[in-house]
């Protein structure tokens, strides 16, 4: 009997040391980063206190962000770009942003060689923590940052087959290096909000560029007829007491779908919508991931699609033109145009590309992640003949007759409660038979996008072709 009892109570301290072995193992595994990235939590305090942070590179090897010294020998955190790599870097004071948030528990962890750390850590000196090295190239960096010149607004530059973000830039914007002595104005700043990531975080209307997902669908519920369409514009269309005008009062005439969407008819989009299937319309825009998450790292906002069958005709009308409730963020926009660049397959946006000891030894390299298939390889081809003739023949023709070649949208979205205030949209990819990059580009109040946001992407893909 006592046999049987002592077996018992080691079966149960087995169990029990089992159970605690993993969740050791989980926590350490999946729970570490979660863990780490809580501010308030005293084990990131205590590895702040063991680790020097690890420094933030660009693609070609710069240096984004570092421990330094200042002039009175206090340890900072120092970013050599300041303002232009401000939101995509983030900053490590006040908590963290940006990569410096992605990538937090990597900065303080550190994998220098054994011997090294525990002699370190027996004489009570810090260890340096690993390096984390981004897809992001100064050059575009520069280029996207200049061609929004003065407006707010975001620009997202990743390459179109494997989603990697090359720039990212959001204004206004701040100076990461002065975060905590200026937090009080910059963190108040309601009129600004100088420390949203526009890119990632900014909500709005998609105005023109949503036709893109309007046209998909109509052609989708019409596969052996869409190429028939044919629409007579007349600059407005009503239906049950509510108008839909096209911009700035322009009169089409004869349209068919191509050049419909090259011409961003607003009066034959509308009647487009109102013909749609609107369960079906809502069913596309959540595998385009309105609504849902977004294949990222980085914080952002989900977007916003609320059409239904229960939606009334003005709100229908509306939302085919991407006006009404519907809100996007311009890293959303450049995922489904990336996906479209890419055979229909998005890829997971990625600005980590590897991580190093602080001695330059590979740690962990990360490989190009698919995410999902939002359309058939088919179905992207003809989106894509369709962006071309945007760029050729419509409101996207100042990309026309370069040394390469694009396709694209334009948007103008309204906004406000002035007749004709309209943020400014492009969004598009270059060298539509093999795809390179994909540049979104939103320009706040500039007016349509062919007037701001298209003269944008031009010195962006000047830049990333070395065209001067």
């Amino acid at each position: 009997m006592r046999k049987r009892e002592l077996w018992t109570i080691v079966y149960i301290f087995l169990a029990i040391f089992l159970a605690m072995t993993g969740y050791f193992i989980y926590n350490v595994q999946f729970g570490a980063k979660a863990v780490v990235n809580d501010d308030h939590n005293t084990r990131k305090k205590d590895l702040a206190r063991q680790v020097i942070r690890g420094s933030i590179y660009a693609a070609d090897g710069t240096i984004l962000a570092e421990e330094a010294l200042n002039g009175e020998h206090q340890e900072i955190r120092n970013y050599p770009y300041g303002e232009i790599f401000a939101h995509v870097v983030g900053f490590s004071t006040r908590g963290t942003t940006g990569i410096e948030n992605a990538a937090d528990i990597d900065l303080l962890t550190s994998n220098a060689p054994v011997g090294e750390k525990l002699q370190k850590e027996m004489a009570g000196v810090r260890n340096t923590g690993d390096r984390v090295y981004t897809s992001l190239r100064p050059d575009l960096q520069m280029a996207c940052y200049s061609a929004l010149g003065p407006y707010n607004g975001a620009v997202t530059v990743m390459e179109a087959k494997t989603g990697r973000i090359l720039a990212m830039v959001s204004k206004p914007d701040f100076d990461p290096n002065t975060v905590s002595e200026n937090w009080a104005e910059i963190s108040s700043d309601d009129d600004n909000s100088p420390l949203v990531n526009r890119a990632t975080q900014g909500l709005y209307p998609p105005g023109s560029i949503f036709k893109m997902v309007t046209l998909y669908e109509y052609m989708k519920e019409n596969p052996d007829t869409y190429t028939d369409y044919s629409y007579t514009c007349s600059g407005s269309i009503t239906a049950d007491d509510s108008t839909i005008e096209c911009y700035h009062g322009s009169i089409h005439g004869q349209e068919d779908l191509l050049t419909s969407f090259a011409d961003s008819c607003n009066t034959s989009f509308t009647n487009i919508g109102l013909m749609l299937d609107i369960p079906k319309l809502s069913d596309t825009a959540d595998r385009f991931l309105f609504g849902r998450v977004l294949p990222t790292d980085l914080a952002y906002s989900r977007s916003r699609f609320s059409l239904n069958s229960a939606s009334g005709t003005k709100q229908i009308m509306q939302t085919a033109i991407g006006q009404g409730s519907t809100l996007v963020t311009p890293l959303h926009i450049a995922l489904i145009t990336q996906a479209i660049a890419n055979d229909g397959m998005m890829m997971r946006a990625q600005e980590i590309v590897k991580k190093t000891n602080y001695q330059g030894t590979l740690i962990k390299e990360y490989q190009p992640e698919e995410y999902r298939r939002i359309m058939t390889a088919e179905e992207a081809e003809v989106l894509t003949e369709y962006m071309k003739e945007v760029c050729n023949t419509g409101t996207g023709k100042k990309l026309k007759g370069l040394s390469y070649t694009v396709a694209g949208k334009t948007g103008s979205a309204e906004f406000g409660n002035i007749k004709g205030q309209s943020h400014s949209w492009f969004t598009g990819f270059s060298d539509p038979d093999d795809p390179d990059i994909v540049v979104t580009v939103i320009a706040e109040g500039a007016g349509s996008g062919s007037e701001y946001a298209v003269p944008a992407a031009k010195r962006i893909f000047d830049a990333y072709y070395g065209v001067h």
